[in-house]
């Protein structure tokens, strides 16, 4: 298949360099290029685990809920400054 390509000067400059290195053609080291670069399996990074901890069996505060706690806490200070008159 024929077509046009613009090329960066970047990338021109590096497959030029890859045509003296290795001793083959301009259309062959545009073709190893693109293959390499299509070859590329992003699929093989090592999925992401989430490393977690026990934080024992007896759960004592609900975590899950720790901004509602806080929101509560100042709250109950605000009123207490304002009783106070600060």
């Amino acid at each position: 298949m024929r077509t046009t390509v613009t090329l960066d000067p970047d990338v021109a400059q590096m497959l030029r360099k890859t045509v003296r290195e290795r001793d083959v053609t301009f259309k062959q080291a545009v073709n190893e290029a693109i293959r390499a670069g299509l070859k590329k399996d992003v699929n093989k990074r090592p999925k992401f685990r989430q490393r977690t901890f026990s934080m024992g069996a007896e759960q004592l505060f609900p975590w899950d809920k720790a901004l509602q706690v806080a929101a509560a806490l100042e709250d109950e200070e605000l009123i207490r400054k304002m009783a106070l008159g600060k």
